[in-house]
């Protein structure tokens, strides 16, 4: 259980939007030591959004058509849409964290023209450095995304951060690598208590609760090790969110009227499922 602040902050509702999906995925894709390589082992794609104190804060920006066409994913919907079914518009969007810059992560960033960008230093090092001379860390990066993100540096829309950073009252941003060099979580305070939104340092539960690396992975001891600080940071097992579980739909309260988008702030209503 980590601290309780003892100080006024926000309390914060925190989204997760089903925008994407790839239905015919097995075991082998997500766990290093799977049981069964073939099990079946579906896996969504989220973005996430912070509202609270006259704030509103992306976190990720998802992919757009092209990207699922190459890759054979089911976009249901861009981000944006997802985003604008819940009232928020993209547009106008004053901050977007990217948790790291992996295609599924970082796409479609010219989509809110207004924000300024939160990005560890060492993610935008790894995406632009040494690391993608080698095949089996570049794959899941999309030049062009990189390339856009670059571009927003030098048009000052981009703030790096160098480790744990406040972002907002009772929001912030935490370094742990592992899946990629600057892979950065981010901690918000909810109603039930201090929520991590994961992002890939965990993409399913299971690797988290079983120690069970996801296999494409830069560096395993740190994606360890980020298994261990979003635990601290979290008050419990089920505030750690992570990436691309489908279980997020099933245990969390929907949204009503809205299509694949939940309330993790709020107790989950099927913990065991």
């Amino acid at each position: 259980m980590t601290e309780t602040p003892t100080y006024e902050i926000p309390t914060y509702e925190v989204l997760a939007l089903r925008y994407a999906a790839q239905a015919d995925r097995p075991a082998s894709a997500n766990l290093l030591l799977p049981d069964d390589h073939a099990s079946p082992m579906p896996i969504d794609y989220f973005v996430w959004a912070i509202r609270g104190g006259g704030r509103c804060i992306v976190v990720d920006t998802g992919f757009g058509p092209e990207a699922a066409a190459r890759r054979g994913r089911a976009l249901m919907r861009s981000p944006a849409d997802a985003l604008a079914a819940a009232g928020i518009d993209a547009a106008t969007v004053a901050d977007v964290v990217l948790t790291h810059l992996h295609y599924d992560h970082a796409g479609c960033l010219d989509a809110f023209p207004a924000a300024t960008f939160h990005l560890q230093d060492k993610e935008m090092a790894y995406s632009t450095g040494r690391p993608m001379c080698h095949r089996a860390l570049r794959v899941p990066v999309d030049l062009d995304d990189v390339l856009n993100a670059v571009r927003h540096v030098f048009a000052d829309r981009v703030r790096f951060h160098d480790g744990t950073a406040t972002l907002a009252p009772g929001i912030t941003l935490h370094l742990v690598g592992g899946h990629s060099g600057g892979l950065q979580v981010v901690r918000v305070w909810t109603a039930r208590g201090w929520v991590v939104l994961a992002s890939d340092a965990a993409h399913y539960w299971a690797n988290i609760r079983t120690r069970n690396p996801f296999p494409l992975v830069a560096d395993v001891l740190a994606m360890a090790e980020g298994w261990r600080i979003c635990e601290e940071l979290a008050d419990g097992p089920d505030h750690v969110i992570p990436g691309h579980d489908p279980l997020v739909l099933a245990r969390f309260p929907a949204v009503p009227g809205l299509l694949d988008t939940v309330r993790v702030d709020l107790p989950p209503v099927d913990p065991e499922r």
